[in-house]
């Protein structure tokens, strides 16, 4: 189990700044987008700096869902800055963006796909030691404050892929419920939904006992190792979260307790399946942001294959009577609902894919065998296509 510091509550991001302090840090690296370079998060985090002395520069050229070409952006201003640590404020994006800056400037003579994941990049372990790397969450989804993993477009092959390392995982992450005050409703729902498949994909990836081989050496061990108890634990709780507080979250911008709990539920999910991993719903995933990366959206989360966190995940299903060969229609059911009841659009094609997509999607999904091995069971192609096509209709 590996996992970032974290500090959690109302305001933590003020003390920012005394925590550069007390590294000893010199020169500073602030990383965020341009939207939110403007917002009060970014805002709080540069007046800790300015009060405890802290030089920094800014890098506010940060790509919403990134490319392997604004990930290389990134990495040259980190080259050139000789930071000697990294705060990064903004979602997963700015989050995944300033690892891999942090990775590839302590790491100036290695080529880009030297630690990109297999089969894309060459998968090597990271041997180099890395500069502090504070993280502060404005969304609540990603849960990257905890893990060791830089999520970005592979341009050429149109496909997303990443950088999986526990030695990238941020030092601390700063978990302040204000920022969530600043989100849209549809982004709460989007990212709360985020959440949910993180969760769920922790707790029912195939056991850490059960992948093999055995890495030959620890260093190898990959970052997404299987379910295991630690993370079950928090993938459980983040699920019990989402069932209390993502409705509330999404339709009062003022309920600071459940964006607050929501923002919590982030990180907990994010400690789950940083160790545990995520499989078959992220890959589809990945392949949709990477055919329309302005549109991050989640295919029916029921086609994943689950067994029984069916009455775990969602309030209200009678699992009493319920066999086993059960479990997953009525899942299936209670995440439909749990949609529609937040407004979510209305699969595939409400967001522009048509059935014509259907082969070029599938072609996307069979190389991402670093998740998909995760699923509880296998995938031919014909099962892809047909997730595909139930997906493109929910309701």
């Amino acid at each position: 189990m590996a996992v970032s510091n974290i500090r959690y509550g109302a305001g933590v991001t003020k003390e920012v700044g005394m925590d550069l302090q007390n590294m000893g840090a010199k020169n500073v690296c602030l990383m965020t987008d341009k939207n939110l370079s403007r917002l009060p998060p970014v805002q709080v985090a540069m007046d800790s700096l300015v009060k405890n002395g802290i030089h920094f520069q800014v890098y506010d050229n940060v790509r919403v869902e990134p490319t392997d070409a604004s990930f290389m952006d990134a990495i040259e201003f980190a080259k050139k800055g000789a930071f000697d640590a990294y705060v990064a404020v903004g979602g997963g994006s700015t989050m995944d963006t300033c690892k891999a800056a942090n990775l590839y400037a302590s790491s100036p003579n290695s080529d880009f796909l030297d630690y990109v994941n297999a089969p894309i990049g060459k998968g090597k372990p990271v041997c180099v030691p890395l500069k502090p790397l504070i993280a502060v969450p404005t969304t609540s989804g990603t849960g990257s404050e905890t893990t060791g993993v830089a999520i970005f477009d592979y341009e050429h092959l149109k496909v997303k892929t990443g950088i999986a390392s526990r030695a990238i995982k941020p030092t601390l992450g700063l978990v302040d419920p204000l920022h969530t005050l600043h989100m849209p409703g549809q982004v709460v729902a989007n990212s709360g939904f985020d959440v949910l498949c993180h969760a769920l994909e922790s707790y029912t990836a195939i056991p850490y006992h059960m992948r093999s081989p055995c890495p030959s050496n620890p260093i190898t061990r990959p970052a997404y190792q299987g379910s295991n108890p630690i993370s079950d634990l928090w993938a459980v709780h983040a699920l019990r979260i989402v069932a209390k507080y993502l409705k509330r979250a999404v339709r009062n911008p003022d309920d600071i307790e459940a964006r607050s709990n929501m923002h919590l539920a982030s990180t907990f999910a994010g400690i789950g399946f940083g160790n545990a991993g995520v499989h078959l719903e992220m890959a589809v995933v990945h392949v949709l942001c990477a055919a329309d990366p302005v549109t991050e959206r989640h295919p029916d989360p029921a086609s994943s294959a689950v067994s029984t966190v069916s009455a775990l995940c969602l309030p209200g299903a009678d699992i009493r009577s319920a066999r086993t060969q059960d479990a997953g229609p009525m899942l299936a059911d209670r995440l439909r609902k749990f949609l529609f009841e937040l407004d979510v659009d209305d699969g595939l094609a409400a967001i522009g894919y048509s059935k014509a997509d259907i082969p070029a999607l599938v072609k996307g999904t069979l190389p991402q065998e670093r998740v998909t091995k995760l699923a509880p069971r296998p995938q031919s192609e014909e099962d892809l296509s047909a997730l595909f096509e139930a997906a493109m209709k929910l309701y």
